[in-house]
């Protein structure tokens, strides 16, 4: 019977025996690369949008890209490059990304919409109401499809470009 190695295997076996070895592992690096990118970017989109600059935005959930978009199309991308398109990995990733782009795009963008109409709500009630002066709810949790497809776009350019460096 004829013995079949993966892609691991052969990885392994090639893998240097230093102690200054240090893996590489190029989906996580996309993802990661894509997510700080994508935050970074709210900074100049809220410029453009708003005309002030928000540092803050770059911790902020929301906003134009989606980084949750990005980060898990950069995944995806990357381990359908890496590991091919036929893989169990790809297919994890795939339907993780389904699951979150619909999510940002769907249920928290509403989440969102409904928590900045309970913030107007609670604006216009009297002093003496005993929820009057109950914390504002954060309104800005969900995506656009626009946000979300920039996302996605950003993501598989992230992951493209990282899969070329290390091709050269």
């Amino acid at each position: 019977m004829d013995e079949v190695m993966t892609m691991a295997d052969v990885r392994a076996s090639t893998r240097s025996t230093s102690s200054f070895y240090l893996p590489s592992n190029t989906p996580l690096l996309s993802a990661f690369l894509a997510f700080a990118l994508a935050q970074f970017l709210k900074i100049f989109t809220t410029w453009y949008k708003e005309r002030r600059w928000d540092s803050k935005r770059m911790l902020d959930s929301g906003g134009m890209p989606s980084s949750h978009s990005a980060t898990v199309s950069a995944l995806a991308v990357a381990i359908g490059l890496h590991e091919g398109t036929g893989s169990s990995a790809f297919a994890i990733a795939v339907v993780l990304s389904c699951i979150v782009m619909y999510d940002a795009s769907g249920i928290r963008l509403h989440a969102g919409r409904q928590a900045e109409l309970l913030n107007q709500i609670v604006c216009e009630l009297p002093p003496e109401h005993p929820l009057s002066n109950i914390r504002p709810l954060r309104d800005s949790l969900g995506h656009t499809p626009l946000q979300v497809v920039a996302g996605g776009l950003l993501g598989c350019a992230i992951a493209l470009i990282g899969i070329l460096i290390l091709l050269l």
